[in-house]
Formats: structure tokens, C-alpha cells, sequence
């Protein structure tokens, strides 16, 4: 089934296959569509159930990367959403925006200046937990009041691949949470 998967064709019990979800994903990378508005896959789609790859060392500071983040941010911004995570563009990697400010979805949000992670994990959690009402738009007209921890350590890199370590509280906390869990196949309402 190799051949027909390099052809672009594929059974229907095989398109969650995580190859054929990572084949899609280079055709959306290499394809004009990164300097528009995605498409933001939505809950009962297989691409938000899966775990995402690492980004690769060989692609940090690749073009393919920043086109990608930049597409990430313009639909994010075009939506009023504070964070993002590549799986919601049917990109299986690990790859987030966290960007907090005021907006219609979110008018209380603190602003901050938008950060691009890559590969972020997430290395401490406070035991204090803060309860916050959540949105997604991968899961629109619905929100939920979820648990999170107050306060989080991340570790990341940047867009360019150097390596970074930040601490974030309350709000900003809570949005980098969320986008980690998209990244685990994970998605605000199972947390309800």
C-alpha cells in the first residue's frame, strides 16, 4: 500500500494511519495554502485524537517552518484565538502558538507578545489549581470551566531551534496547557 499512499490515494480505514497523516501534511506544507487562512480541523476529526511528532532537528529554521507558524498565527489572530496548535491545521507536530490579548472571545485576556514553541514540554506544575473557562476553535460555540494548574515551567525552542525555559502564570498558564494537550491528542471538553 506504499505506492498508493505516495500516489496520494488511500482506503478509508486507512486515513488516520499516522504516515498518510504525515504525508498530508508535507502536501499542506508545500503547497501555496501557507500564506492563507487554514482550515481548522474540528472535534470528531482523527488528526486531534492523534499524538504529534517532534519537530525535527533538520527542520528548525527551515522556510517550511516559519511558513508554517506564520499561517498558524494569521488564522489564530482571523479567529480571535489566543493559542494554536498544528494539529488543528491537520499538521501532526509539535508545534504551538500561545498569544494572549484581548479579544472577543477572550475580553480580560492579558496581553502578551506571541510566542512561537516548538517540541514544548511542559517540566513543572504548581499543586495550586486555578478554575477557568475555556473555548477552542477546533470545538466552536462551546466552553467549559477546566481545571488547570496556576502555575506551569515549559521548556521549548524556538523557531530557529534555541532552546528556551519559561515560567507562566494564571491565564497564560492555562493557554499553554490547552495547546500542549491538543499536541497529546487531548482536547478541552474531555477534561469537562
Amino acid at each position: 500500500w506504499s505506492n498508493a499512499l505516495c500516489k496520494g490515494y488511500a482506503f478509508n480505514a486507512m486515513a488516520t494511519h499516522p504516515l498518510l497523516v504525515m504525508l498530508r501534511s508535507r502536501q499542506i506544507l508545500r503547497s501555496k495554502i501557507m500564506t492563507e487562512i487554514l482550515a481548522v480541523a474540528q472535534r470528531g476529526e482523527a488528526i486531534l485524537t492523534l499524538k504529534a511528532a517532534p519537530v525535527a532537528e533538520s527542520e528548525l529554521g527551515s522556510a517550511w517552518l516559519n511558513q508554517l507558524s506564520n499561517a498558524m498565527y494569521t488564522t489564530m489572530m482571523q479567529r480571535s484565538g489566543v493559542g494554536i496548535a498544528a494539529p488543528q491545521f491537520y499538521i501532526s507536530k509539535r508545534i504551538i502558538i500561545v498569544a494572549s490579548r484581548a479579544n472577543p472571545r477572550y475580553p480580560d485576556a492579558p496581553d502578551m507578545d506571541a510566542v512561537v514553541m516548538v517540541n514544548p514540554e511542559i517540566t513543572q506544575m504548581s499543586d495550586a489549581t486555578c478554575i477557568g473557562e475555556e473555548g477552542c476553535l477546533s470545538v466552536p460555540d462551546a466552553r467549559g470551566e477546566v481545571v488547570r494548574a496556576e502555575t506551569i515551567s515549559v521548556k521549548y525552542l524556538s523557531l530557529a531551534g534555541e532552546p528556551k525555559h519559561v515560567t507562566y502564570h494564571g491565564f497564560v498558564a492555562r493557554i499553554v496547557q490547552h495547546e500542549v494537550d491538543h499536541l497529546d491528542g487531548i482536547l478541552f471538553v474531555d477534561r469537562l
